[in-house]
């Protein structure tokens, strides 16, 4: 994870101070580009704990395609639930928990103008098994006609995938990253995503290749900012798949585990919203 700490730096150092929609204000650079080889190990971050339960319940969640916080609740998980009760969104949330037409919604049931629904994922899939070496191999989450039915618009926007000497890599584009908190939440969870893939479609992992376009540090985090640059990373962990698991349908909790994980203490800090 040097990257994403010398990237975490930059933007300390180097950032605009603007103002921004939480009032909090950020320190930003815009336009940055991380890039992390699976064969070094899996990239989630040493120098604080990172809940790597909690990526993996986000990341099934959205493969379900719901929009459904309960189900998010049950596979242990409570993140959304500032978003889902967040006072812009609740007069439109039509359920109680229902966090509307976001990531998973859009992966997995895009809607054309007709009204039917497109299974963005299962068609790369087939995609990435009958034609690797196709340009068109994207997921967007990023519905502008769609974005008012969203409690929070999406800030990684689209994904692609990219097939070359039997390794599939990923990229995803990040309109919006919040460098202390959210980013390496992001990171493990497309290159966890990144695996899964792989697995399913019979090919080894590559590279996640991240780019974001406004990389920013929360006013209130530079501290906790400044606690993490001291400290030095820790071997990278290896992440384990259930080799039964030959769909995206068969994954479960039990079936993703990360092995040997060693961190740094975890560093506290609130989240804008």
């Amino acid at each position: 994870m040097k990257q994403y700490l010398e990237a975490l730096n930059y933007v300390l150092e180097e950032g605009v101070d603007r103002p921004d929609r939480t009032g909090v204000g950020t320190r930003a650079v815009f336009g940055m580009q991380m890039r992390y080889r699976m064969e070094n190990g899996f990239p989630v971050l040493t120098t604080k704990k990172l809940v790597f339960q909690l990526v993996k319940a986000e990341l099934l969640w959205f493969l379900k395609g719901s929009s459904d916080i309960n189900e998010l609740h049950r596979l242990g998980a409570h993140i959304w639930d500032a978003n889902a009760s967040a006072s812009y969104w609740q007069p439109k949330a039509r359920f109680s928990g229902d966090v509307g037409r976001i990531y998973g919604v859009q992966w997995r049931s895009w809607r054309t103008p007709e009204g039917e629904e497109i299974d963005q994922l299962a068609r790369v899939i087939k995609q990435i098994k009958e034609q690797p070496t196709s340009r068109r191999m994207l997921v967007s989450a990023w519905n502008p006609g769609e974005l008012d039915q969203m409690a929070l618009p999406p800030c990684h926007v689209l994904f692609q995938f990219f097939v070359a000497e039997g390794k599939l890599s990923l990229q995803m584009y990040q309109r919006s990253g919040d460098m202390f908190l959210g980013v390496p939440f992001n990171i493990a969870s497309y290159s966890l995503l990144l695996h899964l893939v792989a697995q399913v479609t019979g090919l080894e992992v590559g590279e996640f290749v991240h780019v974001l376009g406004d990389a920013h540090i929360y006013h209130n985090h530079f501290e906790q900012v400044k606690t993490q640059l001291k400290r030095s990373p820790l071997a990278s962990p290896k992440l384990w798949l259930n080799p039964k698991c030959r769909e995206l349908a068969d994954f479960g909790n039990d079936d993703i585990k990360l092995m040997d994980y060693r961190h740094h203490s975890a560093i506290k800090a609130p989240m804008a919203v």
